[in-house]
């Protein structure tokens, strides 16, 4: 078992993290703006729940392969980064008309939380981090290794629930003031398509660990 001192300094590095920008936490405080508190929450939920995934991944030697495998690791960037530019031409779409008379297809608690682990799974980025961060946490000698990956990794991911949560919380506040005026509903618009687009263009051009 790691020990709590141990325990106690990576959750801190995980909550230090979590707040350092990423396409992560901006994905939540663009989606918390322009939807609500409840979406950010959502997809928070769903970024924690890919966590879990590259969690898993790396416990299980997964990430390992696809940082081996040139083929594997591009695919799975192509993949977020398509469906980064798809979010982007949707934002970019919407009009300010269309949102306060209620015309554009609303989406459910589910489509959020789907968005969230797609955002998060098709970035091999995290799995590569993951794979780089966790083991220097693992102690070989207080048990087996995969066991103590995942403990770390469960806590990673209450870390990132307690800082993504905050951020949607308060991005939702902000944005639910913005939208009455819908000259600031476009300018929302435009600056989620703009910030999708980018992280589309960064995730692609991504490179991976030497």
């Amino acid at each position: 078992m790691i020990q709590i001192d141990l325990l106690a300094t990576f959750f801190m590095a995980s909550v230090l993290l979590a707040l350092a920008p990423g396409p992560d936490n901006i994905f939540v405080l663009t989606q918390a703006g322009l939807h609500g508190r409840r979406a950010g929450m959502f997809i928070t939920v769903g970024l924690c729940t890919g966590l879990l995934v590259h969690t898993t991944a790396v416990a299980l030697g997964v990430a390992a392969i696809i940082q081996a495998s040139a083929i594997a690791f591009t695919t799975l960037k192509a993949i977020g980064a398509i469906y980064l530019l798809y979010l982007a031409w949707n934002a970019f779409r919407a009009s300010a008309t269309q949102l306060s008379q209620g015309k554009t297809k609303k989406l459910t608690r589910i489509q959020f939380y789907h968005r969230g682990i797609v955002m998060n799974v098709t970035n091999p980025k995290v799995g590569l981090f993951f794979l780089a961060f966790l083991p220097q946490f693992v102690d070989p000698g207080t048990g087996a290794t995969a066991s103590q990956v995942l403990l770390l990794g469960v806590i990673f991911i209450g870390a990132t629930l307690i800082v993504f949560g905050g951020i949607a919380l308060a991005s939702a506040t902000l944005g639910a003031w913005l939208r009455r005026s819908p000259r600031a509903q476009i300018v929302m618009n435009r600056m989620a398509a703009t910030i999708f687009a980018g992280l589309a263009l960064k995730l692609a051009m991504g490179k991976r660990l030497p």
